[in-house]
């Protein structure tokens, strides 16, 4: 999809999907959104979805393979009819999109509601973030972090570490009200599984995603050399920001080109919402000024004011 009068020096940019399993060509929202603002974007279904054949996976290096390859096809079909080129990644995507930085020859990432944490860490930072919300304190958080810990485990050893301790947890919490509240990733469908079938056939429409456990992200970000965005949902849900703002103001610190915008009152998504009288989340529209902030960020020029938002 090319900006209208492109040339030379219309920026071209591909992005790492989220994990739906829906296609983006003719469906997806933010090529449309850059194509109106200047910016080319090659737009392809990922493997499994859409028009692509395949099959459906949530293995990050091998979309990150793919991502490279679409930004091989990307600068051939574009061939003289684009300056500065780049990588941009939503959600899920903010995982593979530095991954694929390197080998697709990027100029610069841009990351919109990411996480600078594995999936372990954000399935933690979800049960903390929910039971809080539900008005539990820190006694009870405590115990969440001590499940999230078990059910790491289980996942990362392929059922075979931490069994005999989630059953343990099972038998001691599973009366009590917090506990059916936790939810995150996948830990709470773990909790709500006898442990003897989970032993005997895990969980296939988990395991059918061939999920790569050891991926370190922090580590991945340490080794990308080019300029970076990082646009946050400062009341993201599913990827709850204070880490990644911590992790990334560190390696900031450390000589990281790296730009943080938060947006305040937006959940995933970067969508705003009202909060009903039960505390449940009424959204609305995507946060005004994010898709300038993308577009201005893959042109090379901020100009400082994005909606609400507030550099970090």
């Amino acid at each position: 999809m090319e900006a209208p009068a492109t040339g030379k020096q219309t920026p071209l940019v591909i992005y790492a999907h989220g994990s739906e399993e829906s296609g983006w060509i003719d469906r997806a929202r933010d090529p449309y959104q850059m194509v109106g603002r200047g910016v080319s974007v090659f737009v392809y279904d990922k493997r499994g979805t859409g028009l692509s054949e395949g099959e459906y996976t949530q293995n990050l290096p091998r979309l990150a393979d793919d991502l490279v390859a679409a930004s091989l096809t990307a600068k051939k079909l574009a061939e003289g009819r684009y300056g500065r080129f780049g990588l941009f990644g939503v959600s899920q995507g903010g995982w593979i999109a530095p991954l694929a930085a390197t080998r697709a020859k990027a100029e610069f990432l841009g990351i919109g509601f990411g996480l600078v944490a594995d999936i372990a860490e954000q399935d933690a930072e979800q049960v903390a973030r929910q039971l809080h919300d539900q008005g539990y304190g820190d006694d009870i958080i405590a115990h969440g972090k001590t499940i999230t810990d078990i059910t790491a485990r289980v996942v990362k050893s392929g059922y075979k570490d931490g069994l005999d301790e989630l059953a343990k947890v099972q038998i001691l919490y599973g009366k009590e009200p917090w506990f059916a509240a936790i939810k995150g990733g996948y830990t709470g469908v773990l909790l709500s599984i006898p442990v003897d079938e989970l032993r005997s056939k895990g969980i296939p429409r988990f395991d059918k995603y061939d999920i790569d456990w050891s991926l370190k992200p922090l580590q991945v970000l340490s080794t990308v050399k080019v300029p970076q965005l990082w646009a946050l949902a400062a009341e993201d849900r599913q990827a709850p920001v204070a880490l990644t703002v911590e992790r990334l103001s560190s390696l900031r610190k450390q000589g990281q080109d790296i730009t943080m915008y938060l947006f305040p009152d937006t959940d995933h998504g970067m969508r705003n919402y009202t909060v009903a009288a039960d505390g449940t989340r009424k959204y609305s529209n995507i946060a005004p000024g994010f898709y300038d902030l993308m577009a201005d960020w893959a042109k090379g020029k901020l100009d400082g004011g994005y909606g609400k938002a507030y550099l970090q």
